[in-house]
């Protein structure tokens, strides 16, 4: 008589804010899968749905609280977790019928919490995971995460009281899991954490050995033993302490992608003093120049706020003409907002929103011309581009100085013999504001 297998219950998954949580997102899941459970794609056939919530800024907190409303009105049987699981009583009096609310990185809770909701019977015939486990992003490009939390208090920041200082992994341990993912079909990691260049700093004096030689927890080091690793590491979240410049030659021979977001969030030294952020803007741009001089492809991408409480006309112009110096290759710029629990709130001076909206439009033009000019340098050369996209009349990718989702991307013509995970090389015929267009070399 034929065994018959028992039906795993089903897991469905809303990953809300960062790639951050999106990570946690990818263990939650992996973690469930290797207890037996199965993924669904659509409210219907969950039997249970998790949502990951972002918590940073109140518009996010929204959209979390939107989400969870959705998820309960389609499916009922709600599980939430992430940034915003700090504000637990919010949830509930707003959802009452949610089954369990968690934290951020609180890993077990979670999964405690999804066995009590739809308990799992594990089948030997059923419950295999890769080992690079589950993902929540193409084949050939993952996220990888090398610490949790952050040590810095910047005024409009909560951060640490969602997850806490930071913690960092082990190299080794980072190490493995890289190398399981590359195994796996990755062609891209992407390293991320709250504050990458501090990676290492609680454990520094912990090395470990990893292939028979010493690694010592240092982000520089890191960089170098992933880069023997994976064709293309891309780091994200660096700030720009002095030991970054060390990692720059590492670009320069190709050991790491010439890329590196470093979120200055402003330039006017008035306004970096109120936002508690460290940062010398005359300094920062000395040394960008330094940099490009070593590893003239290197492309700086950032993010800025405007409307900080207390910003003058002054000190946004300063903002601009600092950007018209540093020639930044990529920008993201956001109105400020009052974030509950955040030092900011209680500045003075708040800037009227109509001013925020007026700057925020002067700064998006600004970075949008510089972005124009540097894309349109391009046009004639070969680029190195990574395949994200294949379809019948051609294939969009990404070059060196672009991330998935949030920066530019290439499009390429006569490329559907091409497959998604390719690196290959394309001349660039054309650019706009923020895209490329070219054909494989």
């Amino acid at each position: 008589m034929a065994t018959k297998l028992p039906s795993p219950p089903r897991v469905g998954m809303v990953s809300l804010g960062c790639p951050k949580n999106l990570v946690d997102s990818e263990r939650i899941l992996t973690q469930l899968r290797s207890d037996g459970y199965q993924m669904s794609a659509d409210y219907a056939g969950a039997d249970v749905v998790l949502v990951n919530t972002c918590g940073f800024l109140d518009s996010a907190k929204e959209e979390s609280l939107e989400a969870i409303g959705e998820a309960i009105k389609e499916n009922g049987r709600v599980i939430v977790t992430g940034c915003m699981g700090k504000e637990a009583e919010t949830i509930r009096a707003r959802f009452p019928d949610v089954l369990a609310v968690t934290g951020a990185h609180q890993y077990e809770q979670v999964v405690e919490a999804v066995h009590a909701a739809a308990p799992a019977n594990l089948s030997p015939y059923l419950d295999l995971i890769p080992d690079a486990g589950l993902k929540l992003t193409p084949r050939h490009y993952s996220y990888l995460k090398i610490s949790e939390g952050y040590n810095h208090r910047c005024s409009f920041c909560i951060i640490p009281s969602l997850r806490g200082d930071l913690v960092s992994r082990r190299p080794d341990a980072i190490l493995r899991e890289a190398e399981k993912l590359v195994a796996a079909g990755t062609r891209e990691l992407l390293v991320i954490s709250q504050d990458t260049s501090a990676y290492g700093i609680d454990i520094r004096k912990e090395p470990r050995m990893w292939k028979g030689r010493e690694v010592v927890p240092h982000m520089t080091d890191l960089a170098r033993e992933l880069g023997r690793i994976a064709p293309w590491v891309r780091l994200h979240y660096v700030y720009p302490y002095p030991h970054v410049d060390q990692v720059i030659p590492l670009m320069a021979d190709g050991l790491v992608l010439p890329y590196l977001d470093i979120p200055f969030q402003h330039a006017a030294p008035s306004v970096l003093k109120a936002m508690k952020r460290p940062g010398n803007d005359a300094k920062v741009l000395q040394r960008i120049h330094q940099w490009r001089d070593i590893c003239p492809d290197i492309a700086i991408r950032s993010t800025f706020v405007v409307g900080f409480p207390g910003e003058t006309e002054a000190d946004f112009q300063y903002l601009l003409d600092w950007l018209d110096e540093a020639q930044l290759d990529r920008v993201g710029a956001f109105r400020f907002e009052p974030v509950e629990g955040a030092a900011a709130n209680a500045l003075p001076d708040p800037v009227p929103e109509e001013v925020k909206e007026e700057r925020y439009a002067r700064i998006m033009e600004k970075t949008a011309a510089i972005s124009a000019a540097k894309l349109q340098a391009k046009v004639g050369r070969t680029l190195s581009v990574i395949i994200d996209e294949v379809g019948e009349e051609g294939a969009t990718g990404r070059s060196q100085a672009d991330a998935p989702e949030i920066d530019g991307q290439v499009f390429l013509r006569d490329a559907a013999h091409l497959a998604e995970g390719d690196i290959v090389p394309v001349v660039i015929e054309d650019a706009d504001d923020h895209d490329l267009y070219g054909v494989p070399a």
